[in-house]
């Protein structure tokens, strides 16, 4: 899903930039930034088992990238229109009920940390096997929430990797991806029964390879995830009405590029059949190529990155939690502040015990990943709709040099309807997860009115209501 680490990748670009706005190389790397998480180490062994053919896997990764696209150019435009600060979650405030977007926000937030749980359990299935004998899922799921406690623990004494640390990072994932790439050099590596790229079972059309083809592209959403954050630096580039497109443009496909070139290499050198129960597949290749000693290292350097994922989510979540009760969209207690240690205690506290709960309920990443999906499916159809509304109430910005997406409304609609499509598919295969977050939902609409009732969100704060002209 989605990489929150890209917070810290855009407000570097960001402050180097505050003279000089951002040009179409720094709008590409960032889209890269924003895009390139932990999930393609993990999510391609889910798509391969919902995959009923080598063909049918890899046009998921192709149609996920196309949807991220849609997504990207869509987010893009509506930061352009109402360009703000924490727009993403701002803009719900703006176009729907406040008790909608209060209760989106909410949710948005709980799928941000089935996201830090469910990529800590990532990092925990390629660190636990070095540690345990035939470790459990129980074993995996307790080792992710110990790294939670660790962290959390970190943040709340007031410590913080710097920026730095976290780009070293970025660098070490990026080495990762372009070593498992690397495997595609080395012809005698490649798995004996991987050849047969265009064979198919039965028919697409038919209902239940559509869910599975569902399921797929449930776990492409995931890795793809974090172009959303586009809504955030519309009004930061230079020429946005050239430069934003063709960034994002480039960015989405050099993303499509490396990924595709990485599930090649896992289906080359795993194998198709072998890579739908194969566990910690970066480190299977990387023992192909290096020998146990691979194994060990890339294992090791994906759990450090893990663990630098999961103390920027625990940074940087609650100062968004922070930033909406300021807004009135979540109530005061989350504004409590630790002043000498610049530590938001109840924020960062409730965060963090969101996670522990998620991995308590679901100690499985396929389960967690349905979960965090099913709520992202809301959140990300609800905003990219927020587009129609916008460009109702801003019609006077048009031809004003903001970047107009083109093939529109036929972009926006797609990507809506590509989620919805995703939304429905777990609805139908994992319904336990969907009845949950529309149950979470409804609480959290019912929780604005009992708040506001209570005055806990003082005078309901719409940030800077557009008005039509």
């Amino acid at each position: 899903m989605q990489c929150y680490v890209c917070n810290y990748v855009l407000t570097t670009f960001i402050r180097m930039k505050q003279k000089k706005k951002l040009a179409l190389f720094d709008i590409t790397m960032i889209v890269i930034g924003l895009v390139i998480g932990m999930g393609i180490f993990r999510t391609a062994k889910d798509a391969a088992e919902a995959s009923s053919s080598p063909l049918y896997y890899f046009l998921v990764w192709i149609l996920g990238g196309f949807i991220a696209l849609c997504g990207a150019l869509t987010y893009a435009e509506i930061g352009s229109r109402y360009p703000i600060t924490g727009g993403y979650y701002k803009i719900f405030a703006v176009c729907y009920h406040p008790s909608l977007a209060f209760g989106i926000n909410c949710i948005i937030l709980i799928s941000n940390a089935a996201s830090l749980a469910g990529v800590a359990l990532i990092g925990s299935e390629y660190i636990a096997p070095l540690v345990f004998h035939n470790p459990t899922p129980f074993t995996e799921s307790l080792i992710a929430i110990s790294a939670i406690v660790l962290f959390y623990g970190v943040n709340l004494a007031g410590l913080h990797l710097s920026s730095k640390t976290q780009n070293v990072l970025m660098v070490v994932k990026i080495g990762m991806i372009l070593v498992l790439v690397s495997a595609l050099f080395f012809p005698q590596l490649y798995h004996q029964s991987g050849s047969d790229i265009v064979s198919t079972s039965g028919n697409i059309s038919s209902v239940s390879n559509l869910l599975m083809f569902g399921i797929a592209l449930k776990a492409a959403s995931f890795t793809y995830g974090g172009y959303q954050q586009t809504i955030n630096f519309g009004e930061e580039v230079e020429n946005p009405q050239k430069n934003l497109p063709r960034g994002i443009i480039a960015g989405i496909f050099i993303i499509i590029a490396l990924y595709l070139c990485v599930n090649y290499s896992y289906y080359k050198i795993i194998g198709f059949n072998e890579l739908k129960d194969a566990k910690s597949i970066a480190a299977i290749v990387a023992e192909k190529m290096f020998g146990e000693g691979g194994r060990y290292a890339i294992s090791i350097l994906l759990f450090i990155a893990v663990l630098a994922y999961v103390n920027v989510l625990l940074l940087s979540n609650p100062r968004v939690m922070y930033a909406m009760s300021l807004d009135g969209i979540l109530p005061k207690a989350f504004k409590m502040k630790d002043e000498k240690r610049d530590v938001l205690t109840i924020s960062l506290s409730v965060f963090a015990g969101i996670c522990v709960i998620v991995l308590f309920f679901a100690d499985r990443f396929d389960q967690i990943l349905s979960f965090t999906i099913f709520l992202d499916s809301i959140g990300m159809a609800t905003s990219a709709g927020s587009i129609f509304i916008l460009r109702k109430r801003t019609k006077h910005l048009n031809d004003t040099g903001i970047y107009q997406m083109k093939l529109y409304p036929l972009l926006p609609i797609l990507f809506i309807i590509a989620y919805v499509f995703v939304g429905t598919v777990i609805a139908i295969t994992n319904p336990e997860y969907a009845i949950t977050g529309l149950s979470v939902l409804a609480a959290f609409i019912v929780l604005y009115f009992l708040f506001k009732k209570g005055n806990s969100l003082p005078g309901n704060n719409k940030p800077g209501l557009i008005s039509e002209k």
